[in-house]
């Protein structure tokens, strides 16, 4: 490898990337092996793509902006390095497996700047540590779109799993029945009311039956929630009742002082489904017992 000439108005690394762009990048993917390199996820010609798009937009931003990542020349890199984190915290890459994207490049990079500046000693200290804090910079970046990228993923997979655990069930014609399963914050409440009150618009049901069978537990936030839910079904012409109070929920309920006087109350679904059948017009009745055939 010969030794690159430096010219003073730009610095080595800007001069690497102009003429060994193509080596350092084939030395970039060679040093992304093992799990870092994450075949099983990424394709190794993408992975190329990715490296060589990405020496070529740096040397545009050390051109126009010098190593300063948080200048505006930077903006392209910061965009792709975005785009990157997200993509690979959707594809299951680790944060370490992401920010070895950029901190892979540290060992190829230095290798050239030490035989750019292999007579010059001053020169190979400032250029390494320029790149060292350049390098940095769009590591630390790299994490912390990935680290938000995550809690975006699994927010929204959170929510998810609230709208499948809230299932609104109809049992009846203008019969609703809402089983809830684990404990009630502020954030499932919200989705078991939007739930609860499309389903009573969309059934025009008179009765919605709350089942907190699965419930482990009732505090006052608890019971606060349910009455919330209630009020609005009742504001949309429904009539709740609460099923699966057990006895040592009643018990939890009448020492906080709940009131729960004017909201009906069933130990089983099945209580609470006859008594919702009673409430839209319709009774129950057990079918006669069938008398043996008369024999011819």
């Amino acid at each position: 490898m010969s030794t690159i000439p430096i010219d003073h108005r730009t610095s080595a690394l800007s001069e690497i990337l102009t003429r060994n762009q193509a080596e350092l990048a084939a030395d970039w993917v060679q040093e992304m092996s093992g799990a870092i390199r994450r075949s099983d996820l990424m394709k190794d010609t993408e992975l190329r793509a990715q490296c060589v798009q990405f020496l070529s937009l740096m040397k545009q931003a050390l051109d126009t902006g010098g190593t300063n990542f948080n200048s505006g020349a930077w903006d392209p890199v910061r965009e792709m390095l975005g785009k990157i984190s997200r993509t690979r915290a959707e594809q299951g890459f680790t944060p370490a497996e992401t920010a070895m994207f950029v901190f892979s490049a540290k060992r190829p990079l230095f290798s050239q700047l030490r035989q750019a500046c292999k007579n010059d000693a001053a020169a190979l200290a400032a250029e390494t540590w320029a790149a060292t804090e350049l390098l940095d910079s769009m590591g630390l970046y790299t994490t912390e779109v990935y680290q938000k990228s995550r809690e975006a993923i699994i927010k929204r997979q959170q929510e998810e799993l609230l709208e499948l655990s809230t299932p609104v069930v109809k049992l009846w014609d203008g019969i609703l029945a809402l089983p809830i399963i684990g404990t009630l914050d502020s954030a499932r409440t919200q989705v078991v009311m939007e739930s609860l009150l499309e389903a009573i618009v969309q059934t025009n049901s008179r009765v919605a039956i709350i089942d907190i069978t699965g419930v482990p537990t009732v505090d006052t936030v608890v019971a606060q929630h349910l009455l919330k839910t209630i009020t609005a079904a009742r504001l949309m012409g429904a009539d709740c009742i609460i099923s699966g109070v057990r006895p040592q929920i009643a018990q939890t309920i009448v020492h906080l002082g709940i009131n729960l006087q004017d909201v009906t109350t069933k130990a089983t679904l099945a209580a609470a489904f006859k008594i919702a059948l009673e409430r839209v017009g319709l009774n129950l009745a057990r079918e006669a017992a069938k008398t043996e055939h008369l024999k011819p």
